[in-house]
């Protein structure tokens, strides 16, 4: 046998990294074998529910709550056992304030989680729509030009005050500060305020941008740019139209903005947002840079609250200017019979293509919009304004 000399230093820090592999070991084996913990998959977080989504009840609404936990643990959710069945769970819930927190707690061999979701409560909701239509600033330039005796003698807002007569249908027009041909709203003259003050129950004006071009103004502008222009919008309508003309804007100039401006929005009255919430070669588009689950729940349903900033988001139901007469009850049937999509109706469409100078000119675009006022009209939809209450309904 060879001379064998016990060293005590290297005895030790032998063992001292032996230990620490086998506590490593341990760890990662046992790690790997924790099951996954408990998840809420219904309601989704920041989900805006209606009487669509459940059982009215003298107390409040009454939701179903449906998730997966590990199977031998024990699931309360709000403090109350829920079913199993499997990995599955579920339970009920009632709502009984404007915003609840669920809250799911899985017990078991690994100890206590959680996970919790909070959902906004639509209690006095009611089937309603809404008219906003994007990229104005031709009508003002006409009116500015040819001194109109009345904002009426302009072709566009005629045919929106006769939609209004018949349907009672409000509108917002989201206008630019200025047009490409060297237009600015200072041009604009306020000899029609009292005009528009009178109109102002139906007809409303909201910044969209500061010019139609570049495309994406805001999408990777910082916060300071975007609410500068809306600043400066914003300052013009009341200078001419009046504070109740004004309404703070629901549609951003190709609905993309900074994540960090949405807050500033708020702070300037934002209540809701607008987009398509829709995927173009697999990317999520025209959706303020929301995350993708949200994008994917938008697409799916009415809207979605952000409760960092209070903002709802709503998706758009119609595109006008992209749907011909003869699609657009095609367009929205679909949407009136899914209760996720049934009761707010988010209508919407583009100034230019009233215009026959513009180069996509509409000759029909009028019969489009009344085909798709008169459709939610005749279905039990009410005209509202998305500033003003939860989407239009009471709060």
């Amino acid at each position: 046998m060879g001379d064998y000399r016990f060293d005590r230093r290297k005895w030790l820090q032998s063992a001292a990294v032996g230990a620490a592999g086998l506590a490593f070991g341990r760890g990662k084996s046992a790690t790997a074998s924790i099951p996954s913990l408990i998840k809420i998959d219904q309601p989704f977080h920041g989900a805006v529910l209606n009487r669509r989504h459940g059982q009215p009840t003298k107390d409040g609404l009454k939701i179903s709550v449906t998730g997966t936990a590990p199977l031998r643990d024990r699931v309360l959710v709000n403090g109350v056992p829920a079913s199993r069945d499997g990995t599955a769970f579920h339970a009920e819930v009632v709502l009984r304030k404007k915003e609840t927190d669920i809250v799911a707690t899985a017990v078991g061999s690994y100890g206590r989680h959680e996970h919790r979701v909070r959902v906004v409560w639509d209690k006095n909701s009611f089937p309603r729509y809404r008219f906003s239509i994007d990229d104005n600033s031709f009508f003002l330039r006409d009116i500015a030009q040819k001194k109109y005796k009345s904002l009426f003698d302009c072709f566009y807002l005629k045919l929106l005050r006769d939609l209004h007569d018949k349907y009672k249908t409000r509108f917002v027009l989201n206008i630019y500060y200025a047009t490409e041909d060297g237009f600015e709203l200072p041009q604009f003259p306020d000899r029609y305020k009292g005009e528009w003050k009178d109109n102002s129950d139906w007809l409303k004006l909201a910044f969209h941008a500061r010019t139609n071009k570049p495309d994406r103004p805001y999408q990777y502008a910082p916060p300071s740019r975007l609410i500068a222009d809306l600043d400066a919008v914003a300052e013009e309508i009341l200078r001419f139209a009046g504070e109740e003309t004004y309404t703070p804007p629901t549609v951003i100039h190709w609905g993309m903005v900074q994540p960090a401006a949405l807050k500033p929005l708020a702070e300037r009255g934002v209540r809701a947002l607008s987009g398509y919430f829709r995927q173009h070669n697999g990317i999520w588009d025209v959706n303020y840079w929301l995350d993708e689950a949200r994008s994917d729940y938008l697409s799916r349903h009415d809207a979605l609250k952000d409760f960092e900033t209070g903002i709802i988001f709503s998706r758009v139901d119609i595109v006008c200017n992209n749907t011909p007469v003869d699609r657009v009850a095609p367009t929205l049937a679909p949407l009136a019979e899914d209760p996720n999509q049934a009761e707010i109706m988010d209508l919407f469409t583009h100034e230019q293509y009233f215009w026959p100078f513009y180069r996509n000119y509409l000759p029909d675009h009028g019969q489009r919009l009344e085909a798709a006022i008169r459709w939610v009209t005749d279905h039990g939809y009410q005209p509202v304004f998305f500033h003003e209450g939860l989407l239009g309904a009471p709060e």
